[in-house]
């Protein structure tokens, strides 16, 4: 029997999110965080709508962090060799290619968030049969969306000539963030593994729920050719060992979506339970068991986990939200209302005159996701007054957030059954006045573990079961519980004033982000909305930015072009 120090097994955690990386070391025995790095991401915008990452970066900051975490576990006196295998998680449909003899990307990540496959989304609705497109959905359980890696691998084959070049050569793989940091933490162009898990394959529009692999007729549709893509795996598996650096020859033994490791992590095994995770954007996931669920109204299907190669598939219904921790990074840094992100909780507690300042604010930056699905959304702020603050812009972004998500659980209600608890997690969770604005919206308690690093931990978990070294039963971190604080009243009147101006959002634009750089230049951004509520959303910019000055006591819409 191997023997370790005070703290027994350890299980490290790679949980690459969309702003940020980190490295994370737990107690297998207690699910305790011991020590962790993490470096911010940079994200950059090329043309609108177009959202890229360095995938160079992302591996370097990973390498980073991990070595970082383990010299910080020799500074705690803790042997590096206790760690006997780490878990992977990842933001979900952000797509890489590279070429597979020099390990050098032959483009740029392109981001969950992106929408320039807008046109190549119309053209498959043109050009494809209903009976076809009703097919994908059924098959994949995704709809056609600019969201999914289907249309990014199509739009990276389509228009970059070094992956032609590369497909023709047999040199070019594809894949999801988790792959490729594993092909290039097991070896790289000198024999890395080439894999992904179920829960990231599901992500991809690709895969068959029911078989759980690369499914030929989607495929087909999206053509895309199956051998640049990963072998499909279970989410609890050693898939390979770590090749370079302080980690040498330590198994990679388990993979997920950050999502479905948050679910892992919130201990949601079982029918029925669900958690949000606020982030970037903002996911509920309602584990459905064993039972594929088609949703009838706007959700998404997915696979939640598999926990081994001869486990069954637990599957999920998913509701996203392309736009939440943004919004708040986007009145910091575009409008200039806050100072630190951080402010919003105070800031929000400060709104006691909330009927009087009744602001509804939609984040629909690049569109809604579920359950609206609509691509030309944008983001509208409505109820502004002469008496509005930035106190009152900023809780109304918050609950914006909160709104969303009812509606979200309004839908999974109808799919399945009434949501009778949410647990809660992701950094933007942190925020108290959020927590409860949230319990106030839903009409339900809002769990809240003060261990927030439910990603990480989930993959820690499949990663540990995989070397049988995590107890069957992870034990719930104790939590804080936020109850609702308002009538049932109250509670319908903000829905209805939220629906109203969340209608108002939408048809905002009509054209595409065709990644076509001729015609972006060719767009004059006054043509997306009548002229006078362009110059009128203009002026109110300048005097949101100068911190809410005397303003028209009008319904405010204010797009992002």
């Amino acid at each position: 029997m191997r023997e370790f120090g005070n703290f027994g097994p350890l299980v490290g955690a790679i949980d690459e999110g969309t702003s940020n990386v980190k490295f994370l070391i737990f107690a297998a025995n207690t699910s305790e965080v011991l020590t962790y790095h993490q470096l911010p991401l940079k994200r950059f915008s090329p043309q609108q709508g177009w959202v890229e990452q360095d995938a160079l970066e992302i591996l370097s900051a990973v390498l980073e962090c991990i070595e970082v975490t383990i010299d910080n576990l020799k500074k705690l006196d803790i042997n590096p060799a206790d760690v006997v295998g780490i878990g992977v998680t990842n933001q979900r449909e952000t797509t890489i290619i590279w070429n597979s003899t020099t390990g050098e990307p032959l483009y740029s990540a392109i981001v969950w968030l992106d929408v320039r496959t807008c046109k190549t989304v119309d053209d498959l609705l043109q050009t494809k049969g209903a009976h076809s497109i009703y097919a994908v959905t059924q098959t994949s359980g995704l709809p056609l969306s600019t969201y999914f890696s289907s249309v990014k691998l199509r739009w990276l084959l389509q228009n970059v000539t070094q992956i032609k070049e590369a497909v023709a050569k047999g040199s070019c793989m594809a894949g999801t963030v988790d792959s490729w940091l594993i092909w290039n933490l097991t070896g790289g162009c000198r024999g890395g593994v080439h894999i992904t898990d179920v829960t990231n394959a599901s992500r991809t529009q690709l895969m068959s729920l029911t078989s759980l692999q690369w499914d030929k007729g989607l495929l087909k549709f999206f053509d895309i050719p199956l051998e640049i893509l990963p072998k499909i795996k279970s989410s609890s598996e050693i898939y390979g060992y770590i090749s370079t650096g302080s980690l040498l020859g330590t198994p990679i033994a388990g993979c997920l979506g950050d999502q479905q490791a948050a679910l892992l992590g919130q201990n949601c095994l079982k029918f029925g339970q669900v958690k949000c995770t606020y982030g970037t954007g903002c996911f509920l996931l309602y584990n459905t068991g064993e039972s594929i669920v088609h949703s009838q109204n706007g959700l998404l299907t997915t696979v939640a986990y598999k926990l081994g190669p001869e486990a069954p598939a637990v599957y999920a219904l998913e509701g996203s939200v392309a736009v939440a921790g943004d919004t708040l990074q986007w009145l910091q840094n575009s409008m200039e209302l806050l100072s630190d992100v951080s402010d919003t909780e105070n800031l929000a507690f400060q709104v006691t005159d909330y009927e009087d300042g009744s602001v509804s604010l939609v984040p629909a930056f690049n569109g809604l996701y579920s359950p609206h699905w609509r691509k030309d959304a944008r983001g509208v702020i409505c109820g502004i007054s002469s008496t509005t603050r930035s106190e009152h812009i900023v809780r109304a972004a918050l609950e914006g957030v909160c709104q969303q998500t009812r509606a979200i659980a309004n839908s999974m209600a109808q799919d399945c059954a009434p949501i009778e608890k949410l647990l809660a997690d992701g950094g933007m969770s942190q925020n108290s006045a959020l927590m409860q604005m949230q319990a106030d919206t839903l009409g339900i308690p809002v769990i809240r573990p003060l261990m927030m690093e439910s990603t990480a931990l989930g993959a820690a978990i499949v990663a540990g079961r995989a070397l049988r070294v995590w107890p069957q039963n992870t034990p719930s971190s104790p939590s804080d519980t936020f109850l609702p604080a308002i009538s049932n009243e109250e509670r319908d009147v903000r829905y209805k004033r939220w629906e109203e101006a969340l209608n108002r959002s939408m048809g905002w634009t009509n054209h595409d982000v065709t990644g076509d750089k001729k015609n972006q230049d060719e767009i004059d951004p006054t043509t997306a909305l009548p002229p006078g509520l362009f110059f009128l959303g203009t002026a109110l910019l300048i005097i949101l930015a100068d911190k809410l000055k005397i303003v028209p006591c009008i319904c405010i819409c204010i797009v992002k072009l």
